[in-house]
């Protein structure tokens, strides 16, 4: 899920929101203002409603940021680079750039979420019974006990067993720890994730046979959300199981074309994209990696400026450029393989020298062959070998 607002880092971690987030932002102030709240507390002004309201959908945010906030800390405490965290319709995204490299280590930061959101709904029920002792019965008091009441329930529901949900996490950590086999634990939590997403699926539709509407269709887009999110997973567990093993220095293409970062976008077009068969372009400065043109980029390019842009001009800057050495496992690389490099990724040797470059078609050849290089009990499903797999913890 991709950020569309980028709000600023949070204990160094980048934190954004999806434009979706308008549309779960809305339903939840129509919904409390005009429904819960005047239900319970009848024949006030409704601009008291709507500010009860507006106030508990983002405090609901915020505590959506917190549970991944808290996945992406203990992450980053246990080895794993932490990409982002961006809120969206349904919660919230920690996007992990690597594996745990341990059932525990699994287990902590699958946890870790509902316990936040049980530690931030305790927090609200606090708040809410010294309010009610403070003031009595209020709209106040109402709000903050509808967000300790929701934060406990989407804990609970988080830790139902099934992927991508942090349950399923829960029970993948379990799985490997008793099977010693992370690649089986994970298949079995995404096939239950697939399961529990169906089940949402009828149910849904067995509420909006008999009337339930809205209520109906919310557990369709969930369940939905759920049976894509694990098959995904699934597929990811494959990709991985294919090419572990496997090291950067196999799958990479040697010794690629470089240009000047200095160089005008025309020169590069008129001396090698004609002339040969390249799509991607490292550009050096002083020895060393500068940045990365593709033939994307080169396109997208107005051909009126191409004369006088340089390469640097429209080059995805060294920082955003995924690097690693040829003994890296592949696996390792594969997360961060992605945004402005078009899926590229730049190998450097000993010394920081361009030595190679890892397109998606290196990895597609691979996926291919990886059969060919000894017995895989997990092959990879067809069409997955363009996958650029990374971890995701996801709270609906």
């Amino acid at each position: 899920m991709k950020e569309s607002i980028r709000l600023g880092h949070i204990a160094g971690i980048r934190v954004g929101i999806n434009f979706s987030v308008i549309v779960i932002v809305a339903i939840l102030i129509f919904g409390l203002s005009f429904g819960r709240f005047p239900e319970v507390l009848p024949g006030l002004a409704t601009w008291a409603y709507l500010v009860a309201g507006t106030v508990s959908a983002i405090l609901l945010l915020v505590s959506l940021l917190v549970h991944e906030l808290a996945h992406a800390v203990v992450a980053r405490r246990n080895g794993i680079e932490v990409s982002g965290i961006t809120l969206w319709l349904l919660g919230g995204v920690a996007e992990l750039r690597g594996e745990p490299r341990s059932a525990g280590a699994d287990l902590r930061i699958a946890a870790v979420g509902p316990l936040a959101s049980l530690a931030v709904g305790a927090v609200f029920a606090a708040a809410a019974v010294a309010a009610h002792a403070i003031t009595g019965p209020g709209l106040g008091v109402e709000t903050l006990a509808y967000l300790a009441g929701i934060n406990g329930l989407l804990a609970v529901f988080n830790l139902v067993p099934a992927a991508p949900l942090d349950g399923g996490r829960v029970l993948r950590a379990f799985l490997w720890w008793r099977r010693g086999d992370r690649t089986a634990a994970a298949i079995t939590a995404a096939r239950a994730g697939r399961a529990f997403g169906l089940i949402l699926i009828a149910l849904g539709f067995i509420q909006f046979v008999v009337g339930a509407g809205f209520g109906g269709l919310w557990l369709i887009l969930i369940g939905l959300f759920v049976v894509g999110a694990a098959s995904a997973e699934e597929q990811q567990t494959r990709v991985n199981a294919a090419l572990h093993g496997i090291r950067v220095g196999e799958v990479m293409t040697p010794d690629p074309v470089v240009a000047n970062a200095n160089q005008t976008v025309q020169n590069l077009i008129d001396e090698v994209v004609l002339t040969h068969r390249f799509s991607t372009y490292p550009l050096i400065t002083d020895g060393r990696l500068a940045g990365l043109v593709t033939l994307n980029r080169i396109r997208a390019t107005p051909p009126d400026q191409r004369s006088t842009l340089h390469l640097f001009d429209i080059a995805c800057p060294p920082e955003q450029i995924p690097t690693a050495h040829p003994d890296d496992p592949l696996t390792d690389l594969l997360p961060r393989m992605a945004d402005c490099t078009d899926g590229r990724a730049v190998v450097l040797g000993a010394g920081g020298q361009v030595v190679g470059l890892v397109s998606p078609s290196d990895i597609s050849r691979t996926m291919q062959t990886s059969d060919l290089r000894g017995s895989h009990p997990y092959p990879p499903p067809r069409g997955a070998d363009l996958m650029v797999p990374h971890e995701k913890h996801h709270r609906t």
